[in-house]
């Protein structure tokens, strides 16, 4: 119990867990008339993502809840940020939801409850980069009163983040069954 009370008061989970606490103002920020709010949490997102890792390789506090609790902060902040742009119809409205989704399988699939590493795949670690760039652009755009990339670039952005995570999960379900029916793991 000593072990996992250390593990989750460490800074590095600290900067992790500000991401979290950040993500319903995002998504107010977003949705409401709080532009430079936005840019300001958006770019504060991606410092603590940036930091995070190096500070629990650095003080020695790397741990696979770390690592968990990294991928699901970020899978949450992104999806109120993407939750934020399809209320407003700027990404298709499935895409938040496919977001989490693609989270629980890539949790399921690494058997993290077996107490593992979780199991990354190319697609899906671009996806999850990818996931970011869609609010990133708004909060930017609006912090800063561009109008460029359009709402149009953005819309087209979720759809292929749509389409890709679509993919990245059809890989994963087909590995994953693989793996049951045949005796070997494949990571798509």
């Amino acid at each position: 119990m000593a072990k996992l009370t250390r593990s989750v008061s460490s800074w590095s989970n600290a900067l992790t867990l500000s991401r979290l606490v950040a993500g319903p103002f995002f998504f107010y920020a977003l949705t409401g008339d709080a532009p430079k709010l936005a840019g300001l949490l958006f770019w504060a997102a991606v410092a603590t993502d940036i930091a995070d890792g190096r500070v629990a390789r650095a003080r020695g506090e790397s741990s696979h809840f770390g690592g968990m609790l990294d991928h699901a902060t970020d899978a949450i902040f992104v999806a109120l940020g993407l939750a934020a742009l399809a209320s407003r119809g700027a990404v298709p409205a499935i895409l938040p939801v496919l977001v989490l989704g693609a989270f629980v399988q890539y949790v399921l699939d690494s058997r993290i409850q077996d107490g593992r590493g979780l199991r990354g795949s190319a697609l899906g670690r671009w996806n999850g980069v990818f996931y970011f760039v869609p609010p990133g652009i708004v909060a930017t755009r609006g912090a800063i009163g561009l109008d460029v990339p359009s709402d149009e670039w953005v819309w087209i952005l979720g759809f292929l983040l749509v389409a890709s995570t679509l993919l990245s999960m059809a890989g994963r379900a087909r590995a994953a069954w693989l793996g049951r029916g045949g005796g070997a793991e494949s990571d798509p």
